[in-house]
């Protein structure tokens, strides 16, 4: 499959995504840069639906070179931004949420 069919694939399935969190909770908040690691909607009972993303998809996105062939941050610099300037940054109730589902089992 080609790159930009997959890459057209991977868009409709995260506008799919953020249109079902949208519908059931139009406030809740997305996380910019992030696509790549939209997992679907969190449900919680009697709150509001949220966002939720994958903790080591979003410290794979801060890693992946950009755009303009600028190299990515190492993984110790991604786990630090993500939470300082993601997990840790409450923005109210609608704040989405990030599933952390690396651990090893014990």
């Amino acid at each position: 499959m080609s790159e930009s069919i997959e890459s057209s694939e991977s868009s409709e399935k995260v506008n799919q995504i953020r249109d079902r969190i949208a519908d059931e909770n139009p406030e809740a908040l997305f996380a910019d840069g992030f696509d790549d690691a939209l997992v679907g909607p969190l449900r919680r009972c009697g709150q509001p639906t949220l966002a939720a993303y994958s903790y080591s998809k979003a410290v794979e996105v801060l890693m992946r070179e950009d755009s303009k062939g600028e190299p990515g941050m190492s993984y110790e610099d991604a786990v630090e931004w993500m939470e300082f300037n993601v997990v840790g940054a409450w923005m109210g109730e609608h704040t989405p949420a990030w599933i952390d589902d690396d651990l090893e089992p014990s």
